[in-house]
């Protein structure tokens, strides 16, 4: 499955954007999907997860309560609305695909990967 992210950009303090992620090739409903973001100097960061079927998610700590992950599987796209945004909140978003199975955070455990989107937070 090929994975193209989109909808990063220049946000003030306290903004809001939501990402989007496009599917294409294999079947995208069969897939479950998260979206990931690493800062500069920093490890890649789980942020959220979603079941192939919509029906279940998992957020980290430091975006609950503000960020929100869904999908449509009948547009092949996935999505992350980010609210409530914090400086701390800068860096390369990224959207991954995994075949359905225990729930994972770990990012060497998603097999397929978008390109990326920059998200920049400003104070």
């Amino acid at each position: 499955v090929q994975l193209q992210a989109s909808g990063g950009g220049l946000v003030q303090a306290g903004g809001s954007l939501r990402l989007s992620c496009a599917a294409s090739g294999r079947t995208f409903g069969s897939y479950a999907m998260g979206w990931f973001r690493q800062a500069p100097g920093r490890e890649r960061e789980f942020l959220a997860d979603i079941t192939w079927t919509g029906r279940n998610t998992d957020y980290a700590d430091s975006v609950k309560n503000r960020f929100s992950i869904s999908r449509d599987n009948a547009k092949n796209t996935v999505y992350l609305q980010m609210n409530s945004l914090k400086p701390e909140d800068t860096a390369v978003y990224y959207c991954a695909a995994r075949i359905p199975g225990f729930p994972t955070r770990k990012p060497s455990d998603y097999a397929y990967w978008g390109q990326g989107t920059l998200v920049t937070v400003s104070s």
